[in-house]
């Protein structure tokens, strides 16, 4: 399961573009599966809707992705009082097509994503970082999940993510020789 995003500009467009056509034609003539769920919280209601489709001799990206075996959309509409948000996401995976299990995915996959990025943070201040040039954001992304897993196998001090983070600061700057 891979969330399109940004990254992958021309898959991405190519998706996106794929679904908008399809929802405009309410999907007809076009082999897919769907799924919708429900939920309510707080003042809160949520409709996910997922989308699947398997066939993709429309989409020239797919011979990059090995095992690709359907493309997803998930529409997130939000209802809190009288205000409506609508999301989508996009998605490709290998997973046969299932709309049921790909929503199951999707909600797995943020439920990981979420903590990451919380971790993330907390430890290392991740949304203030303001480096933008380049491909510095993403070096610099791929060395914070570095130390965060170097972070998460420390197991000698019983304290928590930002602490260790912090006396490892303080071990290396004694053990400088100036």
């Amino acid at each position: 399961m891979l969330a399109l995003k940004g990254n992958q500009p021309g898959l991405y467009e190519a998706v996106r573009q794929f679904f908008d056509d399809a929802q405009a034609r309410h999907f007809n003539g076009i082999p897919h599966r769907y799924h919708e769920t429900v939920d309510g919280d707080h003042g809160r209601v949520e409709v996910r809707r997922y989308w699947t489709v398997d066939q993709l001799d429309w989409l020239a990206h797919r011979a990059k992705w090995k095992g690709l075996k359907l493309v997803g959309m998930v529409e997130s509409e939000r209802h809190i009082g009288e205000v409506v948000t609508v999301e989508r996401r996009y998605y490709i995976t290998s997973l046969a097509n299932d709309a049921v299990r790909f929503g199951h995915a999707v909600r797995s996959h943020w439920s990981i994503e979420n903590p990451l990025h919380w971790s993330l943070d907390v430890t290392f201040n991740e949304d203030g970082c303001r480096v933008r040039q380049g491909e510095a954001a993403e070096n610099f992304a791929v060395l914070r999940h570095i130390a965060l897993s170097l972070l998460r196998q420390e197991k000698t001090a019983k304290v928590g993510l930002k602490t260790k983070r912090f006396k490892a600061a303080l071990e290396i700057a004694t053990s400088i020789r100036y």
